[in-house]
């Protein structure tokens, strides 16, 4: 009977009861999913028998979002070589005309093939030619802002905070953040945890953390799993940190190895963080990388 009584849920709707056809277009409530209603009226009036249902199968939903392992982290693939770009920001470069992270491997070559063959220096992705002064890098980027680019709000955002301009980055990450961009959302749950530019807010942190955490951010979903522990949800904490560590993200790693020697993180658990670790930063390499890595520490970049 019960599969019989949730197709009924589904086909009519679930306050007045009038099944849905040809003139009747039932909407389904956006929160869990599992009813639908055929006015807003309906959904009004259907409220407060509905309202328990529908949060906790919305919490449910929710989880089964954030603890679900992302194809790639926050930083996507180099546009040039396609391999996954480091979770280390230091291993890639904006371009300011264009606003693309290039790993630092496509980024090296193409500057040393321009020099090798005495060409003007281009960006490795759209070939427009490279700014000359830091004059010129800043017009492009406000030029990209300008354009509602949320890479380039949430750079220009973190230039801002650099500076002690607190209230500014606050704004250029916000813009950034509702405009899809997951590292500004992890930056503005540290602003809310510190309070710098903002009133301190757990729950507004709290908030940005899981946008953070869903959108592949391995930092983020690292505070989230520690957040997790301090409150004493320590399966939901191991969950956390282990979806971290398949980002190749070492200080997740060690917390689950910490955890792991405590008898809190199963054997099959800990053998699945190291594999997913070492698996997610064999995957950043290449010979390109390795030789731009060398030529850079040698201080020939």
């Amino acid at each position: 009977m019960r599969a019989e009584d949730d197709t009924y849920t589904m086909m009519c709707c679930a306050s007045c009861g009038i099944a849905g056809g040809d003139d009747v277009t039932l909407k389904k409530c956006t929160e869990c999913h599992l009813v639908k209603y055929c006015s807003d009226e309906c959904q009004r009036d259907h409220r407060p028998q509905h309202k328990r249902a529908c949060k906790k199968r919305a919490a449910e939903l929710r989880d089964e979002l954030l603890f679900k392992q992302p194809e790639s982290s926050h930083r996507g693939d180099c546009p040039i070589c396609c391999l996954p770009l480091p979770i280390d920001p230091k291993k890639s470069t904006l371009t300011s005309c264009c606003s693309k992270y290039i790993c630092n491997g496509c980024n090296y070559a193409n500057k040393k093939r321009e020099i090798e063959g005495k060409r003007q220096q281009k960006c490795p992705f759209c070939r427009k030619a490279a700014p000359d002064t830091d004059e010129e890098i800043n017009k492009r980027l406000m030029k990209r802002v300008e354009a509602n680019d949320p890479v380039a709000m949430c750079f220009m955002g973190t230039e801002r905070y650099e500076e002690g301009n607190y209230n500014a980055a606050f704004e250029y990450w916000t813009r950034a953040a509702t405009l899809g961009d997951v590292q500004a959302h992890y930056q503005l749950s540290t602003l809310y945890y510190d309070g710098q530019g903002v009133e301190k807010d757990e729950k507004l942190e709290l908030h940005h953390l899981i946008e953070a955490a869903i959108g592949g951010h391995p930092m983020a979903r690292h505070n989230l799993g520690i957040l997790e522990w301090e409150n004493g949800h320590n399966d939901r904490a191991v969950k956390h940190l282990i979806i971290a560590s398949k980002f190749g993200h070492d200080k997740s790693l060690d917390s689950v190895k910490i955890l792991y020697k405590a008898g809190y993180v199963s054997k099959d658990d800990f053998a699945t963080a190291l594999r997913g670790h070492q698996a997610a930063v064999d995957a950043t390499k290449s010979p390109q990388r390795e030789e731009a890595a060398k030529a850079i520490e040698g201080g020939s970049d």
